[in-house]
Parts: C-alpha cells; sequence; structure tokens
C-alpha cells in the first residue's frame, strides 16, 4: 500500500467518516433497543414459559443463543463506534492543524530575503513534506532564519502526516478485532477508544529509554499526544524515565532565528580589517574566559570557527547564575499554572476520580540579560526567546483526595549574531560597531543557532496554599560541563 502522504491528510473528505460514527451510533441505539425486546421479551417469556419434550429442550436454547447474539451484536456495535469516533475526532485535529500551519506557511511576502517570506508546501518521498521559497533567487541564496522557517514547517507537517497514518493503522486494527472476520458470529473484541491500540505500543517504545531511536522517540512522543488522560497517566506513571528520554517535553513551537542577522555569509572577501578584527576577537574571547565569562567565551569563539552548528545552552545555568532570569520565568509561568490545575482536575473528574496526565505548553516569551549584571550572558546569548513544557498529574491520595503535580521545563533558543551597527567592549579590549558582524559577512566566522532545556523541575499544586509556595531551583549544572574552560565538550 502506498505511503500516507500530505495531500491524503488536507483533502481528507472526513464528513464521510463523521457520518459513518453518526450511522453505527444509531445502530448502537437500535440494537440498544433489540436487546432490551430480547432479554426482557424472548428471553424472559421462554424462561418462565412451562415446556416438555425434545422441542421444548431445543426451543429453549435457541431463545437463549438468540438473545444472547443480540447482546453481542450491540457490543460490537458500541466497539466499532466507539473506534470510529475517536478516529474522527484525532484525523480532524490533525487535519486541521496541517491546514493551519500550510496557511501560515503561505502567507508572507514572496521574497525569501523578506522576515516572513511566503513559503510553498508540497509533498516529498515517503510521507514527507517538503517546503521552499516560493521565489527562489539566482544564485540560490537563502537565509538562515527562512532556512529554519522551512525547517520547522517540513518536520511539523511531516509529523502530522505521519500520525494520521498511525492513527488510520490504530483505527483499522481495532475494527477487525471488534468484527473478528466471522459473518456469523459476533461480540468479539470491545474497545471504547484507540487506547486499545496505542496504549501498548507507547509502553513498548518508552520501555525502550536511552535505546530507542530517533524514529522510535518521534512515534512516541506523538502518541503521548493521542492518548486519552487516563491512559497518558497509567504511561506516565511505569515510564517517566523513558518518555523524558523520547523528549516529551520538547516544545513544539517555532525556534527560529529572530531576524536576517548579519546577512549573507562570505558574501564579499575578507580584507586587512576584518582579518586584524578576527584576531582580536580571539583575543577577546581567551581573555573573557580567564575572567569567569565562560560561556561568552565559548560562544564567540565557537562563532570565530566558521563551524555554524548548533550550540547547547545550559539553562539550569542561565537560572542559577540570574536570579532576575528565574524570576522571570516563575513569573512567566504562574497565572498559567492555575489553568493547568483547574483542566487537570476537570479530566480527573470526568475520569472517575482516577489518574490522568495532560501535557502543557507555554508560548514564547523573551528576556534579555543585563549587561552591568550579567556580562557573561549577555555577551553570550544577549536577548533570546524561551518557554515552559510539562505534564500536570492528578492522581488520588491515600484519602482519595486528588494530588496535583507538575513538572516542567524552561526551553530557550536563540540564534547568535552580531548585528551590523554593534560592536563590543570587555574589559580594556574594544572592537568598533559594525566589526564583528563584517567577520560573517567575509566568510571568517559563521552565525549559529543555540538552544537548550532546563532540567526537569517538579511542584506541587495540590492543597490550600499551593500559590504561595516557592517555585523549584533548577539542578546545579554538572561540574566540567558547563562550558567553562574545564568543560571536555567546549567549543572549539
Amino acid at each position: 500500500m502506498a505511503a500516507f502522504t500530505y495531500t491524503d491528510l488536507i483533502e481528507l473528505d472526513l464528513g464521510k467518516l463523521k457520518s459513518a460514527v453518526d450511522d453505527w451510533k444509531d445502530m448502537v441505539d437500535a440494537l440498544d433497543d433489540m436487546r432490551t425486546m430480547a432479554t426482557d421479551g424472548l428471553r424472559a417469556k421462554s424462561d418462565a414459559a412451562v415446556w416438555k419434550g425434545a422441542n421444548a429442550t431445543v426451543t429453549k436454547k435457541f431463545v437463549t443463543a438468540t438473545a444472547n447474539e443480540v447482546w453481542d451484536l450491540h457490543a460490537e456495535a458500541m466497539s466499532i463506534h466507539a473506534v470510529l469516533d475517536d478516529a474522527h475526532s484525532e484525523l480532524h485535529r490533525l487535519q486541521e492543524r496541517a491546514k493551519e500551519l500550510t496557511r501560515e506557511a503561505k502567507t508572507g511576502d514572496p521574497d525569501p530575503e523578506s522576515s516572513n517570506p511566503g513559503l510553498l508546501v508540497v509533498d516529498g518521498k515517503d510521507g514527507t513534506v517538503s517546503v521552499s521559497p516560493m521565489e527562489c533567487r539566482v544564485d540560490g541564496y537563502v537565509p538562515e532564519r527562512t532556512k529554519g522557517l522551512m525547517r520547522y514547517y517540513s518536520d511539523a507537517l511531516t509529523g502530522l502526516v505521519a500520525h494520521a497514518s498511525e492513527v488510520d493503522e490504530a483505527a483499522r486494527d481495532l475494527l477487525r478485532k471488534s468484527h473478528g472476520g466471522s459473518p456469523h458470529n459476533a461480540g468479539h473484541g470491545t474497545y471504547k477508544s484507540l487506547d486499545a491500540a496505542q496504549l501498548p505500543r507507547a509502553m513498548k517504545l518508552a520501555a525502550m529509554g536511552d535505546d530507542a531511536g530517533k524514529k522510535e522517540k518521534e512515534e512516541l512522543r506523538r502518541l503521548w499526544k493521542s492518548l486519552s488522560p487516563g491512559a497518558r497517566a497509567e504511561l506516565w506513571e511505569k515510564h517517566e524515565d523513558g518518555m523524558k528520554a523520547a523528549g516529551v517535553f520538547s516544545p513544539t513551537m517555532k525556534q527560529v532565528a529572530p531576524d536576517k542577522g548579519s546577512g549573507r555569509h562570505g558574501e564579499r572577501e575578507p580584507g586587512w580589517e576584518e582579518r586584524k578584527t578576527k584576531a582580536k576577537m580571539l583575543m577577546l574571547a581567551s581573555g573573557a574566559g580567564w575572567k569567569g565569562m565562560s560561556d561568552a567565551s565559548r560562544h564567540m569563539a565557537h562563532y570565530l570557527s566558521n563551524d555554524g552548528g548548533r550550540m547547547d545552552l545550559s539553562v539550569d545555568k542561565m537560572m542559577s547564575d540570574d536570579p532576575a532570569f528565574k524570576s522571570h520565568v516563575d513569573a512567566f509561568v504562574q497565572p498559567q499554572e492555575k489553568e493547568w490545575r483547574e483542566k487537570a482536575l476537570e479530566e480527573f473528574r470526568k475520569n472517575g476520580n482516577q489518574p490522568v496526565a495532560l501535557p502543557v505548553e507555554t508560548d514564547s516569551n523573551g528576556f534579555t540579560f543585563d549587561e552591568a549584571d550579567q556580562e557573561n550572558w549577555y555577551f553570550a546569548v544577549g536577548s533570546m526567546d524561551y518557554n515552559v513544557t510539562g505534564v500536570v498529574t492528578v492522581k488520588p491520595d491515600e484519602s482519595g483526595d486528588p494530588k496535583v503535580v507538575l513538572d516542567y521545563q524552561v526551553n530557550t533558543w536563540d540564534q547568535y549574531n552580531w548585528d551590523k551597527d554593534k560592536g563590543v567592549k570587555i574589559g580594556t579590549m574594544d572592537i568598533p560597531d559594525g566589526q564583528p558582524a563584517s567577520l560573517h559577512q567575509t566568510g571568517l566566522a559563521k552565525e549559529f543557532p543555540m538552544s537548550g532545556s532546563s532540567s526537569a523541575m517538579h511542584r506541587d499544586l495540590s492543597g490550600s496554599d499551593w500559590e504561595n509556595e516557592p517555585y523549584p531551583q533548577p539542578d546545579k549544572p554538572r561540574t566540567g560541563q558547563d562550558g567553562g574552560r574545564a568543560d571536555p565538550d567546549r567549543k572549539p
């Protein structure tokens, strides 16, 4: 069978599936009436009758078997309706999200160098989605911000296509088991949702932990979104570490450069002035390291290495170094956790006061380090975006009262670049405005993306005074892994 495609998802007529859901609901209601008639009417009269002889024995058994078969037909119809209804809800959600992302990608300036470029979205190979600029330059140049947007939309839409295909397969599997393959015998497997197929698969993948590959982790993150709150709680309870290893706290929003940066890399030949600037910045990077500005030193050295690869940000170190950033995060989370708590408690009650788990994610927020107080992070990052992701779990305590817990992490991202009118001065070393950016333009240095996430933090949202409890602190940065001069992974 051919791979499920982006076009299949966008053009899928879910109206037909909704009609099938409605038809099977009518069938469930009709069979419920028949079940009552078969039990309270046919079977009750048969059981009450005083029959004698061989014919009576055979007839009573036939009546009982007929009544039982009506019950089996009702159970099968309920299972088919539940599976189709859940599949329709999931596919509708995925299709709407795919349409939203497509509209978002296409809306914009046709110029690929615009800060908001319009993008073309088409089918790729093997169920992938290809995204490219609507208009291409003759020389093929595409700004890094535009490349970041292309990757984001391609990855997000490809994930939605894969998710829809997995929902379709789960539904087909449960429908086959509900029917059982026999035209004369009903009432085989009965299911209330797609959880019956998706939870065992998620358990298997989560049990792999760090041994899971990229594809397995991506599938597990998709399953995490599809599962019901109760099934998620069961998965989280048994495989919390495996779920974290799979990246279920990874942010789903855009993480792209906020602007075009210094422009095209290597657009002109370097001169003596640029070579002199690079030599000075190399000394500046070394001096910043000796001054204790390990992150500023590390990032500047990576820029000057002309590598361009992504760098990890130590978010735990950021929050430990700068109380202002930690307070900024706490103030950002505070108004949202109340809403998350109420929603989780509502799901807890719907689930019969049994455990539930709800994934949560904030929008992005901006933060700028203060140069006077945080010289290290100011020159390492300057300004950045961040958001918070996590899961809210609710389960009954020993008294049956709900215990609400938020596990969360902070995610940050930015693009290391130098504005065309910006210089740098650390100590007595001064590099005039525009010169750091000129190194990227002449190919002597290269801008790069940077991102990172904090350790998972745990906050109890139970009790009457939970809002006044202090926020947790992040883990201390591991010795030798904080980007300092002793860091064996320090670049370069």
